[in-house]
């Protein structure tokens, strides 16, 4: 039953922000897409999941939710909260590779392999989406290191 309400209730938000993205403009065009196709992607996976859970038959028993799970989901929020704040202050690399690093851990990965899996993410994800893609990501504090 709890399933089927947080689906139905996240239905809800998602058809909310799919409004209030479709508004989105950008002054200038430096995007093929334009600034709301990214939004709508991920509102419209999101829709689709929620329209599952509700739909889904309810054959298969449902676990209640133990303090173990509902503490890893409220670290996963604050890390991803965390990682939305330290953006453009600390930079795309350094900022993706701590939330990496971070939820490695949350999810039992091994300390060195956790490390070194956020960083190749990071470093790796900006050469993807900076030099092949063509999207500014913000430096932080990089910013110093290379001369525009």
């Amino acid at each position: 039953m709890y399933v089927r309400l947080f689906a139905a209730v996240w239905l809800l938000v998602c058809a909310f922000l799919a409004v209030v993205a479709w508004g989105f403009q950008a002054p200038f065009t430096y995007d093929p897409v334009g600034p709301r196709a990214y939004p709508l992607l991920l509102l419209t996976l999101m829709a689709a999941a929620a329209l599952w859970l509700l739909c889904k038959p309810a054959s298969e028993p449902t676990l209640p939710i133990s303090w173990v799970l509902a503490r890893k989901v409220a670290l996963c929020v604050a890390a991803l909260l965390a990682y939305a704040m330290l953006f453009e202050p600390l930079g795309f690399v350094l900022s993706t590779a701590l939330a990496g690093f971070s939820l490695g851990l949350l999810f039992n990965g091994r300390v060195l392999l956790s490390a070194v899996s956020g960083l190749l993410m990071g470093v790796l994800l900006y050469g993807f989406f900076d030099y092949l893609l063509d999207v500014p990501l913000p430096l932080g504090v990089f910013e110093a290191f290379v001369g525009n």
